[in-house]
């Protein structure tokens, strides 16, 4: 599939799309699709690792793919965009550069390089954390610049009293850098092999940049659910921290040994989040399952951010790494009545309505017809109205 035929797959996602007052403890994703590059499906060495970040500040965002596992070692690989924001479309990868030469990680078992970019000191240069396969994290710093990154050999991330201790969760170490508590300095989350998730929390001893995690021992703190210590189904968590049912609080995503995506609600707050138990992430009505339990690895994204389909601001889209080397998208799709896709049902979602209402439907049809009866009159607007309370009422 092309780059074009990616937004085509899309906006069919979205013909099919009606969420309306669904639990929203179930979160139902796009049809599976795979990232291509020059044409064919990326495929890289051992198991990927993606994410969507702008490398090289041109202000599109590009894919970052780590690789390697097994006999494979851990590189990273960059497919630059050279689509619009819209249609993101990419060219061949090029390695990313550290101490001179192509970055590398020790593959091990079903992890390469497990690459996150970040801000990590007070340079505002993106500088990249790396998860490793056994257990620990190396921060890398940009020694270039945000045009053309290049990094240093990368240090291994510590914690305790005046970093006395190298950070690891025994194998398998997937970070990422998120604000946890909400005390406004960025905190260490990091999944592994043993399905905890494991937290440091930022201190600030000595200035929040860099980050230091004085208070934390060598394994982090466990993120709590219900009951205990939250553990991923069949092990080798890797966390995504995001707010992906939009009702403002921070939930958490994890991939796991057996190919699925688990997604945990947050029931407590910002500053002291609390999990439900899982519940299965959705593609097109089914839960996302990949064969062969190839280890599943998410990465939240905003793919498209002109809104011409998915998130002007308001959906996440879901990239999956997995153990045949390839990338998946798994697109946000809208909610039933926000018509602008923005996020919120408000005024304008109304006024798009309001100038449809009793106008003949255009041949491709319109987001307007609530309930797909071909026509969009009363019976539409008190749907909207319904969508409306449900998502604005407090009571």
């Amino acid at each position: 599939m092309n780059c074009s035929g990616l937004l085509v797959a899309a906006i069919l996602g979205f013909a099919v799309c009606v969420q309306g007052l669904a639990d929203d403890s179930v979160i139902d994703l796009g049809p599976e699709e795979f990232i291509q590059a020059d044409g064919g499906d990326i495929v890289v060495p051992g198991y990927s690792f993606p994410s969507f970040e702008d490398w090289n500040n041109d202000g599109l965002r590009d894919l970052i793919v780590g690789e390697g596992g097994g006999g494979s070692p851990g590189k990273v690989r960059v497919y630059l965009n050279v689509g619009i924001e819209s249609d993101p479309c990419f060219v061949s990868y090029f390695y990313a550069q550290a101490n001179g030469a192509d970055l590398t990680c020790a593959g091990q078992g079903c992890m390469g390089c497990f690459p996150r970019v970040v801000y990590w000191d007070e340079d505002v240069h993106k500088d990249l954390l790396v998860g490793l396969a056994d257990g620990t994290v190396k921060i890398f710093l940009n020694i270039a610049d945000d045009n053309e990154p290049a990094f240093d050999a990368g240090t291994l991330v510590r914690a305790g009293s005046d970093d006395a201790y190298v950070v690891n969760v025994g194998a398998r170490a997937t970070p990422t850098l998120v604000h946890w508590n909400d005390d406004g300095m960025l905190d260490l989350v990091v999944g592994g092999l043993d399905g905890l998730i494991h937290v440091y929390e930022n201190c600030g001893c000595g200035g929040e940049i860099p980050p230091h995690f004085y208070f934390s021992p060598a394994k982090g703190f466990s993120v709590q659910a219900v009951g205990g210590d939250l553990t991923v189904l069949s092990g080798r968590s890797s966390p995504e921290i995001v707010d992906l049912d939009g009702d403002g609080t921070k939930d958490l995503l994890s991939g796991n040994t057996n190919g699925q995506i688990l997604f945990y609600k947050n029931t407590g707050t910002n500053s002291s989040p609390e999990f439900t138990t899982y519940t299965f992430v959705q593609s097109a009505g089914m839960a996302i399952d990949l064969p062969s339990t190839l280890r599943s690895r998410p990465s939240a994204c905003h793919w498209t951010g002109d809104g011409t389909f998915g998130p002007k601001d308001g959906y996440w889209d879901l990239l999956v790494g997995y153990g045949d080397g390839k990338v998946r998208l798994y697109r946000g799709l809208p909610k039933a009545g926000d018509f602008d896709l923005d996020g919120d049902l408000d005024g304008d979602d109304f006024t798009f309505l309001a100038k449809a209402l009793d106008q003949p439907i255009p041949a491709e049809g319109t987001p307007a017809d609530l309930n797909s009866d071909g026509v969009v009159d009363n019976l539409d607007l008190r749907l909207f109205a319904d969508l409306w309370l449900a998502a604005n009422d407090p009571t």
